[in-house]
């Protein structure tokens, strides 16, 4: 296999010294998932430092480690890469592994969509060529550089997810990724607890056209209410092109037509002047309008939308983001939408559209089972009731509950949806396969923190026991 990294090429990339020879074949910073040939990175964090535990990475097939000391217990002729500091040596690993990518990049960020948008892209840019993306959600200022220096020389297509949780940490890692096309999905409520305003998020997100290479393009809602801060944003930071994608009739990227089905979507939009038809895989209209931006970014970068477009039929939505799946519990068969990895007030309700175009059976009912939306700041409180005004008024029949904030949207209720709250997740998730029904659609979602994949735990382990007891 054709290694990612030398010793001497890694140890140009960081100033570092390499006392013996090594090849690597990836990157990692977590000891407990090296596979045979990565570097690990030795990073300390406010709890863990990885020095503790470079012994084991390499027991477990680590070609080599960088660390800023070198751990007791190793022999003299340990593959070692020894830098001043571990973060600023992934750093420099990451800058380089850009700076010899041949590649185009596509950097995207977004209060919501931005997973699933470039799951979509990586899915299409596949079908044209070598293609690599962030893995899950490392996008921060660790997640940026690991997935750069884990990039091989001869990708096609590059996609990088990038996050924050501040102002200003967008801005380092958008120069450090250096985009030939910067993707904002959407600017809405999500992680607001560190801002003044909506307003401050857009210019926080904005951060990521500070880093497009010359001749880059911006890619922008155009039904965002903060389009026109965004446009501005880019221009000023040398944006050469800014296409807009959405419903909106001047968008670069027109959504024209759309079926929405519980299972998919039938799209009719026009591209840059090309119209287009194609079926996606994920369904939603959340998706349908990601697929709009993500589209323009393909057609920017000059790879092929109609072979994109084709490729979106088989999109599916990632685990815990809105996967479903069939589940025999004791009393019957319910059919789970998993949406437990995390949830915002846009994300919310673009759940419930899509637990509405589901038709249960006779017997069964929707279901909304549903934890606190987290790190929204003052406006918690607000967002929670809002959430239940618009249940209030949709075909969900029981809605449960779990945490501190969601009595907010309980109140808002209709008095026949209110079927319960519970404190935790765990305790709600103790109680869960009991109050379900044959039949049921059943939508699980809240925030990361609060944990609503002890629910979904609980319902598997019942079908799980089902069908062993079925097997007997």
């Amino acid at each position: 296999m054709t290694p990612l990294w030398t010793a001497r090429d890694a140890a140009a990339a960081t100033g570092g010294q390499a006392a013996v020879q090594w090849r690597a074949t990836g990157v990692s910073i977590d000891s407990r998932t090296i596979s045979v040939g990565d570097l690990f990175v030795a990073l300390r964090g406010p709890a863990h430092d990885g020095h503790d535990h470079v012994v084991a990475a390499l027991k477990a097939g680590a070609a080599a480690a960088m660390v800023e000391r070198r751990p007791a217990d190793l022999p003299d002729d340990a593959p070692l890469l020894l830098v001043p500091d571990c973060q600023a040596g992934l750093e420099a690993l990451g800058r380089a592994g850009r700076a010899r990518l041949n590649g185009k990049v596509i950097g995207l960020t977004g209060s919501v969509g931005k997973t699933g948008t470039k799951e979509m892209l990586l899915h299409m840019l596949r079908q044209q060529g070598k293609a690599a993306a962030t893995a899950g959600n490392l996008n921060n200022h660790i997640g940026a550089p690991l997935t750069l220096a884990r990039m091989p020389q001869d990708t096609d297509y590059a996609v990088v997810e990038l996050g924050m949780n501040h102002p200003g940490e967008i801005r380092p890692i958008s120069r450090m990724t250096r985009p030939n096309v910067a993707l904002i999905t959407r600017i809405a409520p999500a992680h607001t607890a560190f801002f003044p305003s909506l307003a401050a998020v857009a210019t926080a997100k904005a951060e990521i056209f500070e880093g497009l290479e010359p001749e880059g393009t911006a890619v922008v809602n155009a039904d965002d209410e903060f389009c026109g801060q965004l446009c501005q944003s880019a221009k000023q930071a040398g944006a050469a092109t800014i296409l807009t994608f959405g419903q909106s009739p001047n968008a670069d990227a027109r959504l024209v037509a759309v079926d929405l089905q519980p299972d998919h979507s039938m799209v009719s939009a026009t591209i840059l002047g090309r119209d287009l038809t194609y079926r996606l895989g994920a369904p939603g209209q959340h998706w349908v309008l990601n697929s709009l931006g993500a589209l323009a970014a393909i057609a920017a970068i000059g790879a092929d939308t109609d072979v994109a477009a084709a490729a979106l039929a088989g999109i599916h939505p990632p685990k815990g983001r809105g996967a479903t799946e069939s589940l025999l519990l004791p009393q019957g068969k319910v059919t789970l939408i998993d949406e437990s990895y995390n949830a915002s007030p846009a994300a919310m309700l673009a759940a419930f559209d899509v637990l509405t175009r589901h038709i249960p059976s006779r017997t069964g009912r929707r279901v909304a089972i549903l934890g606190d939306m987290l790190e929204l700041g003052g406006q918690a409180a607000e967002a929670h009731a809002g959430l239940g005004k618009a249940l209030a008024n949709l075909p969900v029949a029981a809605v449960f509950t779990a945490g501190l904030e969601t009595p907010a949207l309980v109140a808002q209720l209709r008095s026949d949806q209110r079927s319960g709250h519970w404190p935790t997740s765990k305790a709600l998730a103790a109680e869960v396969v009991a109050m379900l029904r044959d039949g049921d659609i059943v939508l699980i979602k809240g925030s990361l923190g609060i944990g609503m994949a002890h629910v979904i735990s609980a319902l598997r382990e019942a079908a799980s026991e089902k069908e062993q007891a079925d097997a007997v």
